[in-house]
């Protein structure tokens, strides 16, 4: 590198850059990847917000990064915010400033921080995406039905459903875990928790016809543990029967942007929107904590403002 300069490359920094600011930046990153492990692209991210968070201040301030106070980069924040920038990507930007200084400060490059007391902005937690009771029901009736892959299907999606279950613990349930007689599944999920979840009757009646037809043609006389096998005599992975969720969709006509969380979020906002406690929709989804099932209520706030503004006349 030259030791007057070096340049940056990337598009949003194209200026020349210090050596004395370029080496300062550096050290800072091999600081986090050797105490922190980050990534490639997150230290690459927070040099180039060091890199722009510089050159404004040179620009609008006349000062160095470890020369500006409080102030400056409270108008800095406020000049990206005015600039559209979302709040999680502020949040990420003001991360970084906050450890820069700090590691300066444990670096006894500064005496004190002009990055305390500054609020991260507040974020918005996304609402999941999910289906309509009428997508539910045409996703659900779309598998062939003449075909053993097809009742295993019907019989995976409806109990998707029926349960909330997530993609990785439906797959893995084993024929010990799930009990027709007593109408309830033993789910092993996250952290290794154990919960009973019912099944309900028309999910029951669809995996009693599996088990009667689909899997024994399925499996053509071999051993299987798996509830849901492939013809090759293992269980599903969660890829292949995304794979299979993806298809059914496309040929039920659904347009809406689908993940592999899209059932189980479908299953909590119907449970909310028809009035469940939200205590009981915790312990079917298996929470630990009940602010991670609240936002289910958000999502029925949100459809019951877009339904107002659709209907009423002065909405």
């Amino acid at each position: 590198m030259s030791s007057s300069s070096r340049t940056v490359t990337r598009k949003d920094a194209a200026v020349p850059l210090p050596a004395d600011v370029a080496t300062l930046i550096e050290h800072f990153a091999d600081t986090l990847w050797m105490e922190r492990g980050l990534s490639r692209n997150t230290l690459s991210a927070y040099q180039s917000d060091l890199r722009k968070l510089y050159h404004w201040l040179d620009q609008q301030r006349g000062l160095t990064l470890l020369a500006a106070q409080r102030l400056d980069l409270l108008d800095y924040l406020a000049s990206e915010a005015a600039a559209k920038r979302q709040s999680r990507s502020l949040a990420r930007t003001l991360s970084c400033i906050r450890q820069f200084y700090q590691w300066a400060l444990r670096s006894q490059q500064l005496r004190n921080d002009p990055s305390a007391r500054i609020e991260a902005p507040k974020l918005g937690r996304p609402l999941p995406g999910t289906l309509s009771e009428g997508e539910v029901e045409r996703l659900l009736t779309t598998p062939d039905l003449e075909e053993p892959e097809g009742l295993r299907d019907r019989a995976m999606l409806e109990l998707l459903y029926a349960t909330g279950l997530r993609v990785s613990e439906l797959v893995g349930l084993t024929l010990e875990e799930v009990s027709l007689r007593q109408g309830v599944l033993r789910v092993l999920g996250k952290g290794s928790k154990e919960r009973l979840v019912p099944i309900g009757e028309e999910a029951l009646d669809w995996l009693q016809r599996f088990l009667d037809q689909g899997r024994p043609a399925l499996l053509n006389g071999q051993r299987c543990e798996a509830f849901f096998p492939t013809r090759r005599g293992d269980g599903m992975t969660r890829q292949a029967f995304w794979y299979r969720v993806k298809k059914h969709a496309f040929d039920a006509g659904i347009s809406a942007p689908l993940s592999p969380h899209t059932l189980r979020h479908a299953f909590a906002t119907h449970l909310v929107n028809h009035g469940a406690d939200l205590r009981v929709v915790q312990l079917l989804l298996g929470h630990s904590s009940i602010s991670t099932t609240q936002i289910y209520t958000h999502v029925a706030n949100e459809r019951l403002k877009r339904f107002h503004q659709e209907h009423h006349p002065r909405g």
